[in-house]
């Protein structure tokens, strides 16, 4: 099994020298759904500590036990959560990329009280406005982001997911006008295809899975 963390390392670096940008602003997320135990042990022992999980569940059975070995492990939720999910995801992620409803604020800033454990959050954002996408609306992002400090939710980023058959620059520019309009840090953007966009545009966290893991069976 194996893991192509030191080229897409070099990658990284030579987009960044060629953008002006500092290496250490740009964090690779491994998205590590649907692999197995060897490609997350292969993860692991090449020095990766940032990862991304799709579910819940499936991030439990890769993760719990492997805390106690890896304590600085940085867990990433970077798909849709259900508020009933809410008490697992607080309890396991450190950030939770997929904010993107009040009624899910509600149900995240109760369980950080209950365990007095406050993941990170950035809101995701329907940037191409698919109805089939997880994400708040562009129109409704200024009402969701007043409403989470209402609630003393504290969001440090946005999140996207560019329509599959359109250019993703178009849509990384336009996340990156929104969080500068809000005065967001962080950008999670970029995936395998598209990560040296993301870069280019300013992208804090890139979530790579195939360019690093090889393709996926899915299930």
């Amino acid at each position: 099994m194996t893991c192509a963390f030191a080229p897409l390392r070099l990658q990284i670096k030579e987009i960044c020298r060629r953008e002006g940008r500092d290496p250490f602003s740009v964090r690779l997320t491994a998205v590590s759904k649907n692999q197995p135990d060897e490609a997350i042990e292969t993860a692991l022992e090449s020095g990766l500590k940032v990862f991304g999980e799709n579910r819940v569940q499936e991030a439990e059975s890769h993760w719990i036990a492997r805390r106690a070995a890896f304590p600085d492990l940085e867990l990433h939720l970077i798909g849709g959560l259900q508020t009933n999910k809410a008490k697992q995801a607080v309890a396991l992620f450190d950030v939770i990329e997929t904010v993107d409803r009040p009624e899910l604020v509600d149900a995240l800033v109760k369980e950080c009280q209950k365990q007095a454990k406050f993941p990170r959050f950035f809101v995701q954002v329907n940037i191409g406005e698919e109805p089939q996408k997880s994400g708040v609306a562009i129109d409704d992002l200024s009402a969701l982001l007043a409403y989470a400090l209402e609630r003393g939710m504290t969001i440090e980023g946005l999140m996207c997911i560019p329509p599959e058959d359109e250019p993703s620059g178009l849509y990384f520019a336009l996340l990156r006008k929104l969080a500068l309009r809000h005065h967001l840090r962080h950008l999670s953007m970029g995936m395998s295809r598209d990560f040296r966009q993301a870069i280019a545009l300013d992208a804090t966290y890139i979530r790579i899975g195939t360019a690093l893991f090889g393709a996926r069976d899915f299930l």
